[in-house]
């Protein structure tokens, strides 16, 4: 099976394009869901955050308090590392085990630290989804309700643009109008579904 590992800054608009494909009927696998199951209480990886950041990263109900420990972590290089050894690995054998599960022609892969965390190795393509700065900054104030200093300090942890781009398979361009993704999508998908045919030979 085809895996089209779908990546891109904060607010560059994967969700949007991820939802559009599963309209098509292409499973999504998503990594920041799966750390959001990781992080659940009773699971192993929450103890451990707690154990390294401290019991006040958890709310209290004993669930993650995401906002918190994001304000801690970009602003601690060294802990944001930290957090990464946690979860990647986990993230990395829960993704395997779901794609092996699968049988249709392809697949995305939704990582939004492809560049940063090694991961290509999962995924036989790469689709980024690009957009401008500002308009990253605009949507993560709106969407996280955090001050522009705080949007950017996140967006100058993740991989640079041009970083991401030199990984590009495909490049879809998101500047705001989501109705224009429509049409490059389901090319995207038909070309997506020719290389899984070809593949499969």
């Amino acid at each position: 099976m085809l895996v089209v590992g779908l990546t891109g800054g904060i607010g560059s608009g994967k969700t949007a394009v991820s939802d559009r494909f599963a309209l098509f009927g292409i499973p999504i696998i998503d990594t920041d869901l799966i750390a959001r199951e990781l992080v659940e209480p009773g699971q192993p990886a929450l103890a451990e955050i707690a154990a390294e950041f401290g019991a006040d990263c958890l709310d209290d109900q004993g669930r993650l308090d995401r906002g918190r420990l994001r304000e801690r972590v970009f602003v601690d290089d060294a802990g944001r590392r930290k957090l990464e050894e946690i979860l990647h690995p986990r993230i990395r054998a829960v993704a395997r085990h779901r794609i092996a599960a699968l049988s249709t022609p392809y697949c995305l892969l939704v990582i939004p630290l492809l560049a940063e965390t090694g991961m290509t190795d999962l995924v036989d393509r790469v689709l980024v989804v690009d957009a401008p700065e500002a308009e990253q900054i605009r949507r993560v104030m709106t969407r996280d309700q955090v001050e522009e200093a705080q949007a950017r300090r996140i967006l100058a942890a993740q991989a640079r643009r041009d970083q991401r781009l030199a990984l590009a398979d495909d490049v879809l361009e998101n500047s705001g109008d989501l109705a224009k993704l429509e049409l490059p999508i389901a090319e995207l998908h038909q070309h997506y579904l020719c290389l899984a045919a070809t593949q499969s030979l």
